[in-house]
């Protein structure tokens, strides 16, 4: 099965489980089950440690994964201590009279989630820990809430040359320079590009379909969650403290910003004589995360002390609490980490790069949307679009392309990469979007869907048009065109049917 259609069976059974029973651990765990399986040849015994120890254990004790893990725990922790020192209530306040519509709050969430473009899960759960209180009161869906936060966490992430996206891209280019093809293909990252054009359109004409529709309906009736019942939030949002203030939320979240891109860039060897740009290029973005916001939660208990909102003791009883606010991503992400793992084994990049290089040929001024549509596919089997591009990209390098078709082709595999993330259910970066929202992950994933497949389907045709038209205004003026033709014509159709 290695390297055949077979190695994408497991997150695919895991991904349309998902979406069929609503109910996302009991599907991954079927997912790895299947690939654990494939792997061993359907043998019970040795598919059950392969499971445990090339599976869950590996994907544990690998360094980048657990680095994530502590920046969770502790940015969990670092919510909680704002909502207990009064800062989340007094912004919520501040917010409840500066901002005097849905609309303006549904702005306001977009704005946040494009300044904080340093990395994806950051901004995932900053924006959602600091809007949701907002959103909630302007009665906006937590569906809609996670629509925004996915949608300008990796798409923002991906346009922006300083971020652990760029870092990332730069890295796995080799004998060229990584980080100024990443610049030159930003003109022609249209599924990012549109994704942000998108979200525009969707909040200034009020535009919502599928069912997202039914989501925003229900929210503006009061009903947050379309679910039925009552869902509660990890996180407690009471404040203990009535000295609290905005300062209390936003010092921290500027410390919080601060630290992680200092924490990035000397992981990067900025302190030892890197230039800026390089040290960003070279940096390890899951231990730069893990030391800036250690230091950021180190400075905001000795803030909140000085400032006598919280005793030693509030802040002491805020880690486990943290800790308690994040199992849930954890085990999200610890599935589907083991999942992919599981995955790599089976083979499954191998196949699709066999399959892309024994089709590139002769197809060249389709060749970005080909990229495109097989960068896609893989993001969406595997659940990553870090995976995805460290994969295709040499391919598409190594490819012998005129200067301007080589850097739209380098753009249409960012895009379909981030396209195919988006819309994963077992996508870390959708994952943290639902736990920034606090949003039922399959609730999340299937009012999501519709806008991603939308963007993209215009975005292939954006890039079937700039393999031969290779002119960055002309396909973003036409792709934009035709991106707000359809919304409107979608929120005309759906008004005209109430």
């Amino acid at each position: 099965m290695y390297a055949t259609f077979w190695s994408l069976v497991p997150p695919l059974v895991a991904i349309i489980l998902a979406l069929i029973t609503k109910e996302v651990y009991s599907s991954l765990f079927v997912g790895i089950v299947t690939a654990a399986l494939f792997c061993t040849n359907f043998d019970v015994v040795a598919a059950y440690t392969t499971m445990f120890n090339d599976g869950f254990i590996s994907s544990l004790a690998d360094s980048w994964n657990v680095g994530i893990l502590i920046f969770l725990v502790i940015l969990g922790t670092i919510v909680v201590l704002m909502n207990k020192a009064g800062g989340s209530a007094a912004y919520g306040r501040w917010a409840q009279n500066a901002i005097k519509t849905r609309k303006g709050t549904l702005f306001a969430t977009f704005g946040l989630g494009c300044l904080i473009f340093v990395d994806d899960y950051f901004n995932c759960l900053t924006v959602g820990s600091v809007m949701r209180p907002i959103t909630d009161k302007h009665n906006v869906s937590r569906a809609k809430l996670a629509y925004l936060i996915d949608a300008t966490a990796a798409p923002i992430c991906m346009i922006a040359p300083i971020s652990s996206w760029a870092a990332a891209v730069a890295g796995v280019v080799e004998g060229e320079d990584g980080l100024s093809l990443f610049i030159r293909a930003i003109p022609y990252n249209l599924y990012s590009l549109l994704t942000i054009a998108a979200i525009i359109f969707i909040i200034a004409f009020d535009i919502d379909f599928g069912l997202m529709k039914k989501h925003e309906d229900n929210a503006k009736k009061g009903d947050l969650f379309t679910s039925g019942k009552a869902v509660k939030d990890d996180i407690d949002m009471d404040a203990l403290s009535d000295k609290g203030s905005v300062i209390d939320l936003a010092l921290p979240v500027i410390v919080l910003i601060s630290c992680c891109i200092v924490g990035m860039i000397y992981t990067g060897g900025f302190f030892e004589g890197e230039t800026f740009i390089n040290a960003f290029a070279n940096c390890d973005a899951s231990l730069g995360l893990s030391l800036g916001s250690t230091a950021a939660l180190l400075f905001t208990i000795v803030f909140y002390l000085c400032r006598r909102v919280l005793t030693f003791k509030d802040c002491m009883d805020s880690f486990p609490e943290g800790f308690k606010a994040m199992i849930s991503p954890i085990l999200i992400l610890t599935f589907a980490w083991t999942l992919s793992s599981l995955t790599g084994m089976l083979g499954a990049a191998e196949y699709v790069s066999a399959l892309f290089e024994g089709s590139a040929a002769g197809l060249t001024g389709m060749l970005p949307a080909i990229v495109f549509v097989v960068a896609i596919f893989l993001a969406f089997s595997t659940g990553t679009s870090w995976g995805t591009f460290g994969i295709l990209l040499p391919i598409v390098v190594g490819i012998d392309l005129p200067g301007n078709l080589l850097i739209i082709t380098i753009a249409a595999c960012l895009a379909g990469a981030v396209c195919g993330d988006h819309c994963s259910p077992i996508s870390d970066t959708t994952i943290m979007a639902s736990a920034g929202a606090q949003c039922d992950h399959i609730n999340h994933v299937s009012t999501q869907l519709p806008y991603a497949l939308l963007v993209a389907a215009v975005s292939f045709v954006g890039y079937c048009i700039a393999g031969f038209v290779q002119n960055a205004w002309i396909v973003l003026v036409i792709s934009i065109a035709l991106l707000a033709a359809v919304m409107l014509f979608l929120r005309n159709r759906f008004s005209a049917a109430e």
